[in-house]
């Protein structure tokens, strides 16, 4: 992308990731901008390059951008829709050095409040680039939440603005899932495939721009949702799952993911499942689900 679009330059707040070595920093010296773990030059940089015409890629944490960053990003990126793509990285909200903090579970509620802001949660690495690539064309701002380097790719690597993916067809159930838990959710469907049971998986990385269509059709032709994700269950895909079935279709909608407390071992929520998607948490609730519709004993 640096290659056919010279206008486009990268912010990086990093804080481990070798992103200073990376082949855009190498061939392309003069725009890539490291302003170290600090959330308003990240902003304000993204802004000023914006306002200059650039297409500005920022990488930070999801805890400085759109935690501390927030009333910045509201003002100084919304607002005048500037043309800058958060690549944020949810697993700490702070790097350990400075004291460290959960990993944010919030951020994709707060983003998506934004007017104009569009949101996408790519399941793995091969998806990452598909959504940087589907958000460069944007007039406005967007938000990409990454997931970890190392995770599976499991999906075929396509990410479109505003339209689910249907990863497995089904019509005893729909599980819905973005980021990492697409993989979870892939596991979910094939350990109840063996039992006889058809799970639609739905890849909901199109955050907004949402895909009600696929979700209604899913309510209609399943019968019942079970949505997980690494992200707070008040504010995330879930919700927004709930939120338009109960309004156009209902059916029952299971949402998994952080309860309303801090992931981590202080929180009372388990340092080994903080999220609650263990496979057999997730089986237990598919369950229940197809219990309460007659598809299981």
């Amino acid at each position: 992308m640096g290659r056919s679009d010279p206008e486009l330059v990268v912010v990086d707040a990093d804080f481990g990731r070798p992103t200073r070595e990376s082949p855009f920093s190498k061939q392309f010296p003069y725009r890539f901008f490291d302003v170290t773990v600090s959330d308003p030059v990240t902003v304000s940089s993204s802004a000023r390059l914006a306002g200059e015409g650039r297409t500005v890629a920022a990488y930070g944490l999801a805890g400085l951008i759109a935690g501390q960053g927030y009333y910045s990003v509201r003002e100084s990126i919304c607002r005048p829709r500037a043309r800058v793509r958060f690549l944020a990285d949810p697993t700490t909200s702070l790097p350990q050095e400075s004291g460290g903090s959960p990993p944010m579970v919030e951020d994709i509620g707060l983003m998506r409040g934004l007017p104009g802001m569009t949101v996408v949660c790519p399941a793995d690495p091969a998806s990452a680039g598909s959504a940087m690539r589907a958000v460069a064309a944007l007039e406005g701002p967007a938000y990409v939440r990454l997931g970890p380097d190392d995770a599976p790719n499991v999906t075929d690597g396509v990410v479109e603005l505003g339209r689910a993916q249907e990863l497995r067809p089904g019509r005893d159930l729909t599980v819905a899932a973005i980021g990492p838990a697409v993989s979870r959710a892939l596991e979910v469907a094939r350990a109840l495939s063996r039992v006889g049971v058809e799970v639609r998986v739905l890849d909901l990385a199109s955050v907004k721009p949402f895909d009600i269509k696929a979700v209604l059709r899913a309510a209609r032709e399943t019968g019942a949702i079970l949505c997980l994700e690494q992200h707070s269950v008040v504010t995330g895909v879930g919700s927004l799952v709930a939120a338009c079935t109960a309004e156009e279709y209902p059916v029952p909608v299971r949402r998994l993911g952080s309860p309303d407390l801090f992931p981590g071992g202080a929180s009372g929520v388990s340092p080994d499942d903080p999220y609650g998607l263990a496979l057999d948490h997730c089986l237990e609730e598919a369950y229940e689900l197809l219990r309460a519709r007659g598809k299981v004993q």
